[in-house]
């Protein structure tokens, strides 16, 4: 059976938070509103591998055994709280799904890459 999914998602600001305190990656980027402020970005920005982790629980909604191998992935543009991200994957071959994380008003890339699995 050939995996394929979307999904849409919205982060917050409060998962922006709980993925620094799990993961230990508090750069003030992510969870320090005024400091984002002055940045380049003008806000907070998710964390590249938070969005990962919402492909890879898609994923493993579709294939719940599939352990992974590899991984490669290149984050293009950011990903901001309370603006919705569309979310796909889709096994290109045997074994390997690529994933596209993009943001819905504009069609943006934020995540493109793919994972090797095994299942």
């Amino acid at each position: 059976m050939t995996i394929e999914a979307t999904a849409r998602w919205t982060p917050t600001q409060a998962e922006f938070d709980e993925f620094a305190r799990v993961s230990g990656d508090d750069n003030p980027i992510h969870v320090d509103p005024a400091f984002s402020a002055r940045t380049g970005f003008g806000r907070t920005v998710s964390h590249g591998m938070l969005i990962y982790a919402k492909l890879w629980g898609l994923l493993r909604q579709a294939r719940p055994g599939a352990r992974q191998l590899e991984q490669s992935m290149m984050f293009s543009h950011p990903a901001y709280a309370d603006e919705p991200v569309e979310l796909h994957i889709r096994e290109s071959a045997p074994g390997v799904v690529e994933m596209q994380a993009t943001r819905a008003a504009d069609g943006a890339a934020l995540l493109s890459g793919e994972a090797r699995i095994e299942c």
